[in-house]
């Protein structure tokens, strides 16, 4: 019977996620405790269930971001007529990029607490730090000259950003009724074409019977108001972006480690309905339970992903493209960026892929699009976010070499570094 209502419940249709106070702005509150996450997968002391960093990872980027001479421009491929160059350099653990309506590029971190501001001055860029001392400020969205950033446990705006680049204003919180998590626990944004603000709240494990409040994408208003759950039994996404034509929402998923190495994929999935459950931690890839998980469950149960974007791949920033600098056969297409795999003994991802889609939104094709990160099994750089300027051309973020490239397509023209 238990069984039986949460899986009514997860069917609802956009239930509230938390209650706020009336009048529609979210009270101030302190940073809420750490929440608790178990250290081993339940039942099986043997795999480890949390973030262990420190002892499993081991790809530390360099301890300064790379000069502009060390960067792996010579080693990374496009597809012909395709041109990558320097676009910002020196930004340590360069994350999320977005696009002020004056031209300013924005980045983040999640590791480190600064948020940047790239402008032009004079024909020359400059970098610009606009915020600091934040709480894993990975999470950027740009909206009618306000800049909101989401750290672990809030969401605040800069007002008027754009013209107040040397003396930026102190962030106003708009939303702050997150869970204080490490593992998965920074977040990411956008606000859609509803002018509604979306966030990711991850899992706080490898894989558990998430708490109430976590693995979701939530849905608010942009003063913080409204809180309401947009997707179920999603693990962690760190990338998510609406169709230009369907207004559809689209989003990148991270599937579980430690099952196997070549299972499961990280996914991409589509929301066709608010409050959809997208499997975890019941079903992975649309087609087996979970080992631990998945007794008595069915992933009939649940959404399929759209595309599987390869096991352990750490699939982040997406983005539709229309503009018109790229051929034709690129309109309508999702740039994603491939983190990388961590703990797979031959490493994937490390790249931007071009998935295109058929008329009706499903997938047609995926095909490799800037490549080249991974070396002799190694890393020289680990791609992030995508972001495109109002030319057409396209930024990449890469925080192992605290930097951003642009690629254009055609011409001779080098940018400014």
């Amino acid at each position: 019977m238990i069984r039986l209502l949460a899986t009514l419940t997860a069917l609802l249709v956009v239930l509230p996620a938390f209650a706020v106070p009336a009048g529609g702005q979210p009270a101030a509150q302190p940073m809420p405790p750490l929440q608790p996450q178990p250290t081993t997968v339940p039942g099986r002391p043997d795999i480890p269930n949390a973030e262990v960093n420190t002892l499993l990872r081991s790809i530390a980027p360099p301890p300064l971001p790379m000069t502009e001479d060390q960067l792996p421009i010579p080693q990374l491929k496009l597809p012909k007529g395709f041109k990558i160059e320097v676009f910002a350099s020196g930004i340590a653990n360069a994350r999320t990029l977005r696009l002020g309506d004056k031209g300013t590029v924005f980045v983040s971190n999640r590791l480190l607490d600064k948020v940047y501001a790239i402008a032009d001055r004079n024909g020359k860029r400059e970098l610009k730090i606009i915020a600091s001392g934040l709480d894993r400020p990975n999470g950027l969205a740009f909206h009618k000259g306000a800049l909101y950033i989401a750290e672990g446990t809030k969401i605040s705006k800069l007002e008027r950003i754009e013209d107040n680049l040397g003396d930026p204003p102190k962030p106003v919180v708009v939303y702050d009724d997150l869970p204080n998590h490490q593992s998965h626990g920074w977040r990411y944004i956008g606000i859609g074409p509803d002018e509604k603000l979306y966030i990711n709240v991850g899992a706080p494990c490898n894989i558990c019977e998430p708490p109430a409040a976590n693995a979701q994408i939530r849905r608010l208003n942009l003063d913080g108001s409204g809180a309401e759950i947009y997707a179920r039994g999603v693990r962690n996404s760190v990338g998510f972006d609406w169709h230009p034509v369907t207004k559809q929402f689209y989003f990148t998923e991270h599937g579980r480690d430690w099952l196997s190495e070549d299972l499961p994929e990280d996914e991409l999935n589509r929301v066709t309905k608010p409050g959809q459950h997208f499997g975890f931690p019941y079903c992975h890839n649309g087609t087996f339970t979970d080992r631990e998980m998945g007794w008595g469950r069915s992933c009939d149960e649940f959404e399929k992903p759209v595309a599987l974007m390869g096991p352990h791949s750490a699939v982040l920033g997406m983005r539709f493209y229309t503009g018109k600098m790229f051929p034709s056969q690129y309109t309508n297409a999702i740039f994603i960026a491939r983190h990388g795999s961590w703990n797979r003994t031959k490493k994937i991802g490390g790249d931007v892929v071009v998935v295109k889609l058929n008329k009706d939104g499903s997938v047609r094709s995926q095909e490799p699009f800037l490549t080249g990160f991974i070396q002799n099994n190694q890393y020289i750089g680990r791609p992030v976010d995508v972001q495109f300027l109002k030319d057409g051309s396209m930024l990449v973020s890469d925080d192992y070499a605290g930097a951003v490239y642009r690629v254009r397509y055609g011409g001779d023209k080098v940018a400014k570094p």
